[in-house]
């Protein structure tokens, strides 16, 4: 473990801290991202991925920057400590825990799921806005989805506001960016259902049986699911909009689906 002290906001480290928090461009060069906070990189940690360097601020991590910087996994990484003003200029936000790290990619593809007989996945198709990314993840989390897949993503996998939003879920759910071709292909191939949720030739989602192996797809609010997704569909699912309004966010809409299929499938259990 090699540790340095910096303390100038103009140090090409820092910089560079700075440039893959703001550019997908960088990320994608270096094959680095950042994590922000503690909760967070310890599940990144836990995922297995590697971490090149640790920034760390003793003013505000004390104790326990210490000891996230004595994890085994961080044995290799370089311990950069910097004080609180030059930290401040780096997080994002004021509840950090004082470590900031840059991290290496490691791009799972859909041939590296591993799922169980009867998966719950959920699938997004183009949607764009991290904060909304980042919420369905731990809607996933919280559901125990067992994959998340985003297809023909406008926002990569490890900008750091999807990774802000998701409070580190994107970590604890197997997750992977591919095309929908090659999400459709997959999902038949396993012999997954697959339910769209649209509001033309629609079923309610309560009426739909998600106790098999389901996919539940979402485009975005403005402009749905491309008819690819339609197509391919094994049925299409509706959320009934009861008032003038004729569509949910949609974290709000996986939400719902994932917990009614968590109560089919919990109840079909508690019948065995």
């Amino acid at each position: 473990m090699r540790t340095e002290t910096i303390t100038s906001a103009s140090n090409p480290k820092f910089r560079n801290l700075l440039l893959l928090q703001e550019k997908s461009k960088a990320r994608r060069e270096q094959g680095l991202f950042v994590v922000e906070g503690r909760r967070e990189l310890e599940h990144c940690l836990e995922a297995g991925f590697t971490v090149k360097t640790l920034f760390c601020c003793p003013e505000i991590a004390g104790q326990a920057g210490l000891e996230l910087a004595a994890h085994p996994r961080l044995e290799r990484a370089a311990i950069i400590e910097m004080p609180e003003q030059l930290y401040r200029k780096a997080a994002y936000r004021e509840s950090t825990e004082g470590v900031l790290a840059e991290v290496e990619y490691k791009s799972l593809k859909l041939e590296d799921l591993q799922l169980p007989e009867n998966p719950l996945i959920v699938v997004l198709e183009a949607v764009e806005k991290p904060g909304n990314l980042g919420a369905v993840l731990r809607s996933a989390d919280a559901a125990g989805a067992h994959a998340v897949i985003f297809c023909d993503p406008l926002t990569d996998l490890y900008n750091p506001n999807l990774i802000r939003a998701s409070i580190g879920a994107v970590f604890t759910v197997p997750t992977v960016a591919a095309s929908s071709e090659e999400t459709i292909a997959f999902l038949k191939a396993r012999h997954i259902q697959i339910l769209t949720a649209q509001l033309q030739d629609s079923s309610p989602y309560y009426d739909v049986d998600m106790q098999r192996g389901t996919a539940i797809v979402m485009g975005t609010e403005s402009t749905g699911l491309t008819p690819l997704w339609r197509q391919a569909a094994d049925a299409h699912i509706r959320i009934p909009m009861l008032g003038r309004l004729d569509s949910l966010n949609v974290s709000v809409s996986a939400a719902i689906l994932l917990y009614e299929a968590v109560r089919q499938r919990e109840s079909a259990n508690t019948c065995k």
